[in-house]
């Protein structure tokens, strides 16, 4: 088979890499890709992601046998539509479907449909009611940009005044567009977080094993949020009745409340969960793979990925297999992130015991230059968290990362 994979991160560099691990797989496209999955063998292909007639065209050409969409945004323009009408197999969620990480009130209203358990809320499109609701509900308390906000579109706000001022920020400074001509406020809760992702297809759900993403830019989980500054697997802190219970009790009804709303998920189903004194309840939905989830989650994959999409596809049954290794990953994000941030710095190279997933990176001239805010991630497994951290900050610290800043306790909250 010949695979291409749509978008240009970390994350699709991980699912490409995977993918051309497959005995089925001769070629693996990424379109379009960045530079820095040359090295592996996948091949980038210059057309953008919002080229839907160019993809098509393409896929065509080159006789693929399916597309596997990475980033939200091709999702939410209807990408999975466009494809499937040009009678070509596509593995994610249609416009409809992707909803769930379109619209945080859509996702609220699956959730209070299905019994999901989730954080009490109230949506908003007028700035004074909803400074009114929060003066009213007090600190600490959540607010989220309903639409996209490239995963920075959340303050989690300890006083009223950054609260007020997150209000402010989105709904009359317009700091996210669009998306933050609506809010949605909720309540605040206590808990570790944790990211349950699975296969689904229609109400089958296959789970993956769990991560812990760390959002905030700086140890200890201080400053501003980010994409993700490194995540880790497993999560031994978290009990696996939890997890249990996370399955149960929110990705399957999510799966069927999806049917039910005649918007019927298939792809890559993301649950950003807390796991609070009376269970696991739902942060958000996300509509594919998490970055950097992704990036510690497949190298603990055993089974073949291509196979598992395949057979999706397909509507057979797939089959998930793990490794009980443990998997570290650390961002290496440009100086100034997730604010203005510094570009064109040369990237370091790493040495032979961490997998290395590229990012924000571009080509100048045959050199490897730094052009976005997470410029790549360090990968390594091992055989408890202690010893897979030990690998990627080894091999941080060998290198020259002047102009450059990661955190320094990615994987320590399981560790403590």
């Amino acid at each position: 088979m010949k695979i291409l994979i749509i978008g240009s991160g970390g994350r699709e560099h991980a699912i490409a890499r995977k993918i051309l691990n497959s005995p089925k797989v001769t070629e693996v496209y990424c379109a379009k890709g960045n530079p820095g999955m040359l090295s592996d063998g996948i091949q980038v292909v210059n057309i953008a992601e919002d080229d839907h007639e160019g993809l098509i065209s393409y896929v065509k050409e080159k006789n693929i046998a399916w597309t596997f969409v990475g980033p939200e945004i091709p999702l939410l323009n209807g990408i999975v539509d466009d494809f499937q009408a040009a009678g070509l197999k596509i593995f994610g969620p249609n416009k409809a479907a992707a909803m769930i990480e379109g619209s945080k009130e859509f996702a609220k209203k699956i959730m209070v449909d299905n019994a999901i358990p989730t954080a009490d809320y109230e949506a908003f499109t007028n700035y004074e009611a909803a400074c009114a609701y929060v003066k009213e509900k007090g600190a600490p308390i959540v607010i989220k940009a309903d639409g996209l906000a490239a995963g920075k579109g959340v303050t989690v706000a300890m006083t009223l005044e950054e609260a007020l001022q997150a209000l402010k920020e989105m709904m009359t400074d317009h700091r996210f567009g669009k998306s933050g001509d609506k809010v949605v406020v909720e309540e605040f809760l206590e808990g570790q977080e944790f990211s349950l992702l699975a296969f689904v297809r229609n109400e089958n759900v296959y789970p993956m094993v769990i991560a812990q993403d760390h959002k905030r830019a700086f140890d200890e989980d201080k400053g501003p949020n980010t994409g993700g500054m490194g995540a880790y697997s497993p999560v031994p802190q978290i009990p696996e009745e939890m997890v249990d219970a996370a399955v149960e009790r929110i990705l399957k009804p999510a799966a069927s409340g999806m049917m039910k709303n005649d918007t019927p998920f298939t792809g890559i189903l993301y649950a950003g969960l807390i796991a609070t004194n009376t269970g696991p309840k739902v942060i958000e939905f996300n509509a594919r793979f998490g970055d950097p989830e992704t990036q510690v989650v497949l190298p603990r994959l055993t089974s073949d990925l291509a196979e598992i999409i395949d057979d999706l596809l397909n509507n057979k049954e797939p089959e998930l297999t793990w490794s009980n290794q443990a998997s570290v990953g650390v961002v290496l994000a440009a100086e100034g992130y997730p604010n203005d941030y510094k570009k064109g710095m040369s990237v370091p190279e790493f040495n032979d015991q961490v997998t290395v997933y590229f990012a924000g990176v571009t080509d100048d001239q045959g050199t490897i230059r730094a052009s976005g805010g997470r410029v790549l991630l360090v990968e390594a497994e091992s055989d408890s968290i202690e010893s897979a951290q030990a690998k990627v900050y080894e091999a941080l610290e060998e290198v020259n990362t002047t102009d450059y800043f990661y955190r320094k306790d990615i994987g320590a909250k399981s560790i403590k």
